[in-house]
């Protein structure tokens, strides 16, 4: 009886598929379409209404020349000489990313910068700023009232306080697209994924499950990034098209060996793939201590001689032993973390081992200290 039921399980899996557990990414989570991009805006502008916290005149004299520019846009005429306390008035930069597929009418947010000496923009407004792209065109316009998550607070005698940055805010729906940003979406017979992390296998994984699903030679992995897919010209089709392909569920490759270090928080990230070759490692610490001390001395009742102070040195030289530990051949992640932990190394400390089981050529991975 048990006989048939295996016969019947071993059936049921080859006729199903069914595989052990695996984790799958959508397409649309690993790769992102060749010329459907975001591009950066930026533009110089003013803020008003400041309560007291603008540019000093006398060291931010570009201030007051776009402030004298904007009047005259409007007719007004500063007679010559005029010297002006725009103590409300702060030159700041808008700088903003126009997400593609912008269409004008379209709103985005901006972030506006002082490049003055303006000590909070907390209060202000910005006026009707023009946001250019890297080609000279203007894409947005930027107007609105900014929101500040810093503030500062200064006394008679100096002393001040200031909470996150009050010089920087941002305008949620604060530009109004004016231009869309030319791309290359429907121009090409073909489109081209190209993956967030380079990696042959995952390349190939993904042409396949294409080729799969749509038919062979749809799909071929140019190189470890780009992956060309035949794609129909009617743009309408493209987007039902893409629809389908971003949705497919691919297995991707598992990631290179590499440990992680950053040097300044002593934060050390260690891969899965990573195995370490046989090895014997010991480490230990060396303290000495130096002791200076005074003694008197007093010479024999019957000898020549005077009393006299003089020093004495105690030095005392104590090594902490710890235990040597072998690593086994191909040990697992577990095994290394267990290992360190077992000889009780501090982060600078695993830092130092790693970096020695690097040049000895028993670490099987990437060093990458950053």
């Amino acid at each position: 009886m048990w006989q048939r039921g295996l016969l019947f399980l071993a059936i049921f899996i080859h006729a199903f598929g069914f595989v052990p557990l695996v984790y799958a990414d959508r397409i649309k989570d690993l790769a992102s379409i060749e010329g459907v991009r975001a591009n950066q805006l930026i533009g110089y502008g003013l803020v008003v209404g400041l309560d007291g916290s603008g540019d000093k005149t006398n060291q931010a004299p570009f201030t007051t020349q776009s402030f004298n520019a904007m009047l005259k846009q409007f007719g007004i005429t500063i007679p010559p000489g005029t010297r002006f306390q725009l103590k409300n008035v702060a030159a700041v930069a808008v700088h903003a990313e126009l997400p593609a597929f912008s269409k004008p009418g379209q709103t985005i947010d901006i972030t506006v910068s002082s490049i003055g000496d303006a000590k909070s923009l907390r209060g202000g407004s910005l006026l009707m700023t023009p946001l250019k792209g890297i080609d000279g065109k203007i894409y947005a316009i930027a107007q609105g009232n900014l929101v500040v998550g810093g503030f500062g607070a200064e006394g008679r005698d100096g002393s001040k306080v200031t909470v996150n940055i009050p010089s920087v805010g941002r305008i949620p729906n604060g530009a109004l697209v004016e231009r869309s940003a030319p791309n290359t979406f429907a121009e090409k017979e073909t489109i081209v994924f190209n993956l967030h992390t380079p990696d042959f296998t995952t390349a190939k994984r993904l042409a396949k499950s294409i080729n799969n699903l749509v038919g062979p030679d749809t799909a071929k992995p140019l190189d470890a990034v780009s992956i060309s897919v035949q794609a129909p010209r009617d743009t309408g089709h493209r987007v039902d098209y893409l629809s389908l392909l971003e949705n497919i569920e691919i297995v991707p490759a598992e990631a290179a060996a590499k440990v992680i270090i950053n040097s300044r928080t002593g934060t050390i990230v260690v891969g899965q793939n990573v195995r370490v070759f046989p090895v014997a490692i010991t480490h230990g610490s060396l303290t000495v201590t130096v002791d200076e001390s005074l003694a008197v001395s007093q010479p024999n009742a019957f000898a020549d001689g005077e009393t006299a102070v003089v020093p004495e040195t105690d030095i005392d030289i104590e090594e902490e032993l710890l235990p040597m530990f072998k690593f086994a051949p191909g040990p697992t992640l577990d095994d290394v973390v267990r290992a360190v932990n077992e000889v009780g190394a501090a982060p600078g400390d695993v830092m130092a081992i790693l970096e020695a089981l690097k040049q000895a050529g028993a670490l099987r991975a990437e060093l990458i200290v950053i």
